[in-house]
């Protein structure tokens, strides 16, 4: 094997951590891949992975080969649009990672679109219900909403975003309205159970001053549409983003409750593991997704 194909190899093996899954996505079978991943190991005189009879996962040396040998394919692949002059034509496979809801609204459409444009590129989109580890599952890019925790992970604001208190009016009628957060107690509150964040916790900023309620109602859920849902049947009191109610708040179906407070940053961010630059395939997908989500802001 030379080394561009052992780097490929190796980079399959490190998305899937499933020999049977990089086998499939091959075409070959899994025999054939581990075979040629000892190969690799032997050559190299290094144990790049630890195998288990399900899962793999990378040692130290693994996770060195494969940050600088997925640079070293990117940069192949930007030389090889450069001397066939299709820079302008992206090419290769992202792996793109985002939350249900978010990902079913905003990021599968521009998806779409990206691939009538540039339909040399292939995106795979995994929605799951939380944050992933890019590095652990092998994403290219995730979707996040908030601050970005983690110095060592890249990211790019894509739009800004706020999260509102809100109500359907005929529980508002029926109810009142909360006049300071801590009001919220005596309110039916539809609480959502989301990432590692305290569950019914709901954090309020006026100024210098802030106020952490803890919330409670008889309905609560894992899913943002189910609670927004409830929020305009006129069940209770949400959080949500501005992004998912700008239209119902337009239309009165939603009215926002403590407007003068405000919540935590909810401001949507690209966020990506290289260290050091773009590849040409992920600065022009970003740059695409960027422009797709203000034009959509623009035309709510």
């Amino acid at each position: 094997m030379d080394g561009f194909s052992d780097l490929n190899l190796f980079a399959l093996v490190a998305r899937h951590r499933n020999l049977a899954a990089a086998a499939r996505e091959l075409g070959v079978t899994p025999p054939s891949i581990s075979k040629r991943l000892a190969q690799l190991e032997q050559r190299l005189g290094v144990r790049l992975v630890n195998r288990t009879t399900r899962r793999l996962s990378l040692t130290a040396e693994g996770e060195i080969y494969l940050a600088n040998g997925s640079r070293i394919l990117d940069d192949l692949t930007e030389l090889e649009q450069l001397v066939t002059s299709s820079r302008a034509e992206p090419t290769g496979l992202l792996r793109v990672n985002a939350s249900f809801g978010f990902g079913r609204a905003h990021i599968a459409p521009a998806i779409s679109r990206f691939s009538e444009r540039f339909p040399s590129m292939k995106i795979q989109l995994h929605l799951t219900d939380r944050p992933v580890s890019l590095q652990e599952e092998g994403f290219d890019l995730g979707i996040r909403f908030g601050e970005v925790p983690d110095a060592r992970i890249n990211a790019r604001l894509l739009l800004k975003n706020q999260r509102l208190v809100c109500a359907a009016p005929s529980y508002v009628k029926r109810h009142g309205a909360p006049a300071m957060p801590h009001d919220l107690t005596r309110h039916a509150c539809l609480v959502l159970r989301e990432n590692e964040s305290a569950y019914g916790t709901w954090h309020f900023a006026r100024g210098k001053k802030s106020e952490t309620v803890k919330v409670d109602g008889p309905l609560s859920s894992n899913d943002g549409s189910a609670v927004l849902k409830w929020a305009l049947d006129g069940r209770g009191i949400a959080v949500r983003s501005a992004w998912e109610i700008s239209r119902h708040l337009q239309r009165g179906e939603l009215v926002p409750l403590l407007a003068d407070w405000a919540l935590p940053n909810a401001d949507i961010h690209a966020i990506y593991l290289e260290r050091h630059r773009l590849s040409a395939k992920l600065r022009t997908f970003i740059d695409f997704l960027g422009d797709e989500l203000q034009a959509s802001v623009r035309s709510a």
